[in-house]
């Protein structure tokens, strides 16, 4: 329903946020790490991305910083037992990056270092998550981007499977990924070059 509200802050704690938009006050729940990034943003105008959640008990709206942190909030919350509560935990302890290194590498113990997220639950994000990456994709090798495109590129191997791989949990697709990766060293470690690709893939 709503893709994103852009008004003034009025009002913002550890999670929650309120922007006017003509006249009305949208009460939005975000993840720690959004708040934080609007620390110095009251009064002044900001955009956030939306999800709205309709239940039997009501009706809910969270906001994010990025489309990146939405899509990561989305994956979540498609994982059996994730609902957006857990989701939101979750995104206030990890950045779309770290998140997505953390299910590529499997590693259970940063993700469950959420509040409310056991060993159990984490195991199953980087299952769930996973498996429907590898369905929809084959991640490339890279020979496979060398032969694609004139542009020197730095054997990967691991890192670069793993980078492509975390960049299909945020919601890019294999084409724009091949694009962004051709011009990467990829022999930088796996979170320097998915924060790289970000910030290609932001302008």
């Amino acid at each position: 329903m709503f893709y994103y509200l852009c008004g003034e802050l009025t009002y913002k704690d550890l999670s929650t946020c309120v922007i006017d938009c003509t006249g009305v006050g949208y009460k939005l729940t975000v993840s720690q790490i959004t708040s934080e990034s609007l620390a110095s943003s009251v009064g002044k105008r900001v955009k956030l991305f939306t999800y709205l959640a309709v239940r039997e008990d009501g009706i809910e709206l969270f906001g994010f910083g990025s489309d990146e942190e939405r899509s990561c909030f989305n994956r979540l919350i498609s994982v059996s037992g994730v609902g957006p509560k857990a989701a939101m935990s979750i995104l206030s302890i990890m950045t779309p990056a770290d998140l997505s290194v953390a299910i590529c590498t499997e590693n259970t113990k940063a993700i469950a270092k959420a509040s409310g997220i056991g060993a159990k639950t984490a195991a199953r994000i980087i299952l769930e998550l996973k498996d429907k990456i590898s369905k929809d994709i084959s991640i490339p090798d890279a020979n496979t981007l060398n032969a694609g495109s004139s542009a020197s590129i730095k054997t990967g191997g691991k890192n670069l499977s793993e980078a492509t791989e975390a960049l299909m949990v945020l919601g890019y697709d294999k084409s724009t990924i091949l694009n962004v990766l051709k011009d990467i060293d990829t022999n930088m470690d796996v979170g320097d070059i998915i924060r790289t690709a970000l910030k290609k893939l932001a302008r």
